[in-house]
């Protein structure tokens, strides 16, 4: 693992075999196919997703066609992912590495994913990771950033660092899963001020019913950009 990413995901989660998820997320399904290019056909649009997990998006992408490649900081869930597509004969370009160096060349891709996983790391290294996804995406690309907001009830149970992400959680939906930073909306803004065209924002929030014992909020940002 590389230093910016927390090794809980491969020494407590993914090693364990905990969140080595089989099917795509309903919001990446729905992202995929209303924004993917229609000058083109979908075997020649390139997917690629950062902090790819277990591969259950790219699963899905690759069984429809579409070309894919991921990276992911856990040897385990890249395993996992590696060895799925090569029982099921599907091809992809999936990669154990760090999302803050993507070893792809440039306007490499038409679309990109990252479902909550440049929020493990610091607002600093988001912004490099974002300009990484920019590089490799081609003109009018576009990405799906899935990330936690500062409204989630888990931001209130742990310990900021001074890099502004929060550690040790204790309680809410994401206790036990590492580092996590939590973005106001003036962070979104400024994570896209350059170089991208927001083109819908969207700030989730699943609240508890309010006499259910923890009741909790999961609150989240669900952005997508087009590369300018």
């Amino acid at each position: 693992m590389k230093p910016e990413l927390d090794p809980v995901w491969e020494d407590k989660i993914y090693g364990e075999g905990s969140h080595l998820n089989r099917y795509p997320f309903d919001a990446v399904v729905s992202f995929i196919y209303r924004w993917r290019p229609r000058d083109k056909p979908v075997s020649e649009t390139a997917v690629v997703e950062v902090g790819s997990g277990a591969g259950n998006n790219l699963w899905f992408a690759a069984r429809e066609g579409f070309r894919v490649a991921g990276i992911e900081g856990s040897a385990t869930a890249v395993r996992y992912a590696r060895e799925r597509f090569k029982n099921e004969k599907l091809m992809g370009d999936l990669r154990e590495g760090n999302f803050l160096a993507l070893p792809w060349e440039d306007d490499s891709f038409d679309i990109a994913i990252d479902r909550h996983s440049l929020c493990c790391v610091s607002l600093k290294a988001q912004k490099t990771a974002i300009s990484e996804l920019k590089r490799v995406l081609r003109s009018g690309g576009v990405l799906f950033y899935n990330g936690y907001s500062d409204q989630h009830t888990s931001a209130k149970y742990g310990h900021r660092q001074s890099d502004g992400r929060v550690v040790n959680i204790t309680s809410g939906t994401l206790a036990g899963v590492g580092g996590l930073t939590f973005c106001t909306m003036q962070d979104i803004e400024k994570l896209f001020a350059f170089g991208w065209e927001i083109m819908k924002l969207e700030h989730c929030i699943i609240e508890d019913a309010p006499n259910t014992s923890a009741a909790s909020n999961h609150a989240e940002w669900r952005v997508i950009v087009r590369k300018r």
